[in-house]
């Protein structure tokens, strides 16, 4: 169907797929917009470059045309198929650029607006049509490519920082893969929020730019026992909270690092999902407190969206949060960047132009 007419008797036809429509008025071709879709799950090369016409905004949807697009681990999983998805579907969760356009009874957002978003799947495009509730108005100070490599990755920094445990001064937080996306992030406002920030990397390089980012002490876990090595730094205290994007790899050794009563939080899982266990293990470990959240599940509010992006623009204004984008790739190239995402060889962001 893409880039070809219905027949003039049908005056219009609407196809909805992965919460674009596409759409063929008689009388009148729209303009055709790139995108990536996969066909059927794999490696890199399912991701296919196509054409396609992206329709009107109906009733409270806005049509954005993306200036960047954010690149993330979780759209690995998705195009393996770890994360089910309905076959065809666009990949992609976070982008940024301008509203052109919107439907009947939009409210907060006109034609002009610069916005960003997470957290919604969709993004490998140029144009798009997405739901106004998961839109945020980007400040002046914060350029489209910034928020592309940050609103999925800052505002999870965001709720495992400030809500999933507050970190406040005096604390020691280890921050596992801290030369990635996210634990980049999580050194900075780790250290700006008074922690002492413990990062583990794979190589000399990673550990630098994670030292430069904030964390006072380095651990390679391809060389080092980083449960021996948490215990040695912090004296036996252990740490406050463990943030753990990698999963399998990490744990349970993640619960040994951790004081009584302290907090563990899984955010991803790079080297596999976690399997089941005991929670008595949790008990024995010092009556930890263990979590598994989403970013969706925290910017589901539209009013906890509005304040966690506040606090996030208002650390990248102070400073506190600075926005490393590691590369830059052309929409059509994304099968090598996610080649480099699984060769973990990327470093801090890694964004999409359109």
């Amino acid at each position: 169907m893409q880039g070809a007419s219905l027949p003039l008797r049908e005056k219009f036809s609407h196809l909805k797929i992965n919460s674009i429509v596409f759409t063929t008025i008689a009388g009148r071709e729209r303009a055709m917009t790139k995108a990536i879709r996969i066909h059927s799950t794999g490696g890199p090369e399912v991701l296919q470059m196509e054409e396609i016409q992206v329709g009107d905004p109906g009733p409270g949807q806005v049509k954005l045309r993306h200036r960047a697009i954010g690149l993330n681990f979780i759209e690995v999983y998705f195009r393996k198929g770890m994360y089910p998805a309905p076959l065809p579907f666009i990949p992609g969760n976070e982008g940024a650029g301008d509203v052109i356009a919107v439907g009947k009874g939009v409210k907060g957002f006109k034609a002009g607006d610069r916005v960003g978003y997470a957290s919604q799947p969709g993004s490998y495009c140029g144009e798009r049509l997405i739901s106004p509730e998961y839109l945020v108005k980007l400040p002046k100070s914060v350029s489209y490519e910034m928020a592309a490599a940050m609103m999925l990755k800052g505002l999870t920094a965001q709720y495992l920082l400030r809500q999933v445990y507050r970190v406040k001064k005096g604390d020691t937080i280890l921050v596992h893969a801290a030369a990635g996306g996210v634990g980049l992030l999580l050194c900075q406002w780790g250290k700006a929020l008074g922690a002492t920030v413990i990062g583990t990397v794979g190589s000399e390089a990673k550990g630098k730019i994670a030292k430069k980012s904030g964390a006072k002490h380095i651990i390679y876990y391809d060389r080092e026992n980083f449960v021996e090595r948490v215990a040695e730094i912090t004296k036996g205290r252990k740490c406050d909270v463990v943030y753990d994007g990698i999963g399998k790899a990490t744990f349970p050794g993640s619960l040994d690092c951790i004081r009584p009563l302290g907090t563990f939080a899984s955010y991803g899982s790079a080297s596999g999902p976690i399997e089941a266990f005991n929670i008595g293990l949790l008990g024995a470990k010092g009556s930890l407190f263990a979590a598994r959240p989403t970013l969706f599940t925290f910017i589901a509010d539209r009013k906890r969206l509005d304040g966690m992006a506040r606090d996030l623009f208002r650390a990248v204004a102070k400073g506190s949060v600075k926005i490393p984008i590691h590369a830059r790739y052309k929409l059509e190239d994304v099968a090598e960047a996610h080649r480099a995402l699984e060769a973990r060889e990327t470093t801090g962001a890694s964004i999409l132009i359109p």
